[in-house]
């Protein structure tokens, strides 16, 4: 039977739990006013200074956390670091297609792609793990493949960014799902795996004269070194939640973040067509789906487990 305090700390890990969740995806929905503000470096120069300044802020939270075992182990597990180089490449795309997308105007395709992204990883789970895929989650994705559809051929515009987005993200959790490695451990493998072309395009840039790091303009150079806490906090706090909530509810939590893109891209300006509409509503009664069958598999799980 449960003590009042166990209860109070089980609660208390909750909160703590929903709070680092919401502060994760908010932090990542809220990704394009930062791209936006230093859009003068390039998609490029940014990429490659989010590498850079990610790997010491990774150390600083591994040696916080007490990870250098973790951390070592990685390093010297032929497996696990073969597993962490396709990975590092797969999150380079994903950053380099979504920062680009965010510069360039096209954050409705950024928010589509993360919206697209847990129905994706549900047929890669379906496809990689042998997991089954129920009527409901079914029905889900064939619903947000109209809606792509109908952006496609109604709207004009292929979303390829979206696709891109969705579909690298989804291959990067299907990797990350194999190596036993922390969240921190494993971005820190991959920034350092990821760090030599990204500090030999810097010094190249650095020595054309083309790069604003250093520049006349302070404020472009203190916002590109945050990019390194920027990339970092966020994924600890979603480790956090990952560990305190149930997967159903990190997987509600996550559309935080493609939510606020939309917003975003409403700020900044982008056009919203009849065909984002028709497309973005279908991906809508999608995500609802997908939800509410995530919820109900979760507490008939609660009902078997109790």
């Amino acid at each position: 039977m449960s003590t009042p305090a166990h209860n109070s700390r089980d609660t208390q890990g909750l909160n703590l739990g929903f709070i680092a969740g919401i502060a994760a995806y908010t932090m990542w929905g809220f990704f394009p006013f930062y791209f936006k503000a230093v859009q003068d470096a390039g998609a490029v120069e940014i990429l490659a200074h989010r590498i850079l300044w990610s790997v010491p802020f990774g150390f600083i939270l591994i040696a916080f956390r007490r990870q250098w075992p973790d951390l070592r182990r990685g390093l010297t597990d032929r497996r696990v670091l073969a597993w962490l180089c396709l990975s590092s490449f797969v999150v380079a795309l994903n950053w380099a297609v979504y920062i680009w997308a965010v510069q360039i105007g096209e954050i409705y395709q950024a928010s589509l792609g993360y919206y697209i992204n847990p129905l994706v990883l549900v047929v890669a789970g379906m496809v990689f793990f042998g997991e089954k895929l129920s009527r409901l989650k079914l029905f889900a994705v064939l619903l947000a493949t109209c809606g792509v559809a109908a952006l496609a051929v109604y709207g004009g515009v292929f979303p390829w960014i979206s696709l891109i987005l969705a579909v690298s993200f989804a291959i990067y959790g299907v990797v990350r799902k194999r190596v036993n490695i922390g969240a921190i451990p494993g971005l820190l493998i991959e920034t350092l795996i990821l760090l030599a072309p990204a500090a030999a395009y810097l010094l190249l840039i650095t020595s054309k004269g083309t790069s604003v790091f250093g520049g006349s303009e302070a404020h472009l150079t203190f916002l590109l070194v945050m990019a390194g806490p920027l990339t970092v906090l966020p994924l600890l706090c979603f480790a956090l939640a990952a560990k305190k909530l149930q997967l159903a509810t990190v997987g509600i939590l996550q559309f935080i973040a493609p939510t606020l893109h939309f917003g975003c891209a409403l700020y900044f300006g982008e056009t919203f067509t009849p065909a984002h509409a028709v497309c973005f509503g279908c991906i809508w009664i999608a995500v609802a789906l997908f939800s509410y069958d995530a919820l109900r598999q979760h507490a008939k799980l609660s009902k078997v487990a109790i």
